[in-house]
């Protein structure tokens, strides 16, 4: 029997080629646009199909080698205007001195803030030390909050429209096992969201929030590598789209929810994963606990408490 490759399910077709836009040209000419953990991976990425559509940057990230690689890529990219600045997202009082940049080398504020900033690493939760946890929610959490009050602050004082794009994840909704406090965090994320949305709109700052499916890159951190690494068979065979996400998938996203075509659009979190974090399977497969999916032994006391 011949194997006839025209009855194989063909999964999701793939996106246009890097470099295309999902906007007409110029749509965030005039406008900057400001990416906390722009200086790598899903962050750049975004940054990246901002400045294709015409946007001045400001990037931050807590590594000063990666944000000065970052932008000269990114300026190369379409020419545009890149201001970079190392700042924790975890302290108030320096957040102030990133939006001032924007304004002393843009001559205004920032008119889009995206949050993709976060912490995150796997790890069974009786395991998870307290300072592990204050790590991951806040940055991922308190430090989108002040990044977002500051952004929000200063539009509220001028009078001026603005949108904010978090970047979440499906287990805000799901729980995540794993990562209690990346899921607690980013369940945070998607609440803020909402609330923000509805309490700012009448004064024209829309909030969304954006989730990415698995859509790996050479900037994602070890263990969340090494997850993936020990994952059996193909990646692509494990999504409903047959295929991973690319990068430039959540980059077009983002463009959209803060472009003019997306005014009426807020409150709202859109997941780009190929309809991934909505699948069940007809049979329940076996359950593996965390400790065994990480390779871990038996709990100890003495050996893992902290």
């Amino acid at each position: 029997m011949t194997d006839d490759t025209s009855t194989r399910p063909q999964g999701l077709p793939a996106p246009p080629p890097l470099g295309a836009t999902a906007l007409p040209p110029g749509t965030f000419a005039g406008r900057a646009v400001l990416v906390t953990g722009g200086g790598s991976g899903l962050g750049k990425a975004i940054a990246a199909e901002f400045a294709r559509a015409g946007a001045d940057l400001v990037i931050v990230g807590r590594t000063a080698g990666r944000l000065t690689e970052a932008r000269e890529e990114l300026a190369a990219v379409a020419g545009t205007r890149v201001v970079t600045r190392v700042c924790d997202i975890r302290e108030p009082e320096r957040i102030g001195t990133v939006f001032d940049a924007c304004e002393a080398e843009f001559g205004a504020r920032p008119d889009v803030l995206v949050n993709c900033a976060a912490a995150n690493f796997p790890v069974p939760a009786e395991d998870l030390s307290p300072n592990g946890w204050r790590a991951v929610v806040d940055v991922t959490l308190t430090g989108t909050w002040f990044m977002t009050r500051e952004f929000a602050r200063r539009h509220l004082a001028a009078g001026t429209p603005g949108s904010v794009v978090n970047v979440g994840a499906s287990y805000a909704w799901t729980g995540g096992p794993g990562y209690a406090h990346s899921a607690a965090a980013k369940a945070g994320v998607k609440n803020l969201t909402e609330t923000l949305a509805v309490e700012w709109g009448p004064y024209g700052i829309q909030v969304n929030g954006l989730v990415p499916g698995l859509m790996p890159h050479g900037d994602m951190v070890a263990d969340i590598r090494a997850n993936l690494d020990r994952t059996p068979g193909a990646l692509d065979l494990r999504q409903p789209a047959l295929r991973v996400g690319l990068p430039r998938e959540l980059g077009w996203a983002a463009t959209f929810l803060a472009s003019p075509y997306a005014r009426f659009v807020s409150g709202h979190t859109l997941v780009v994963d190929g309809a991934n974090w909505q699948r069940r399977a007809l049979v329940n497969e076996p359950v593996v606990p965390v400790r065994s999916q990480l390779g871990r032994g038996p709990f100890g006391a003495a050996a893992d408490q902290g």
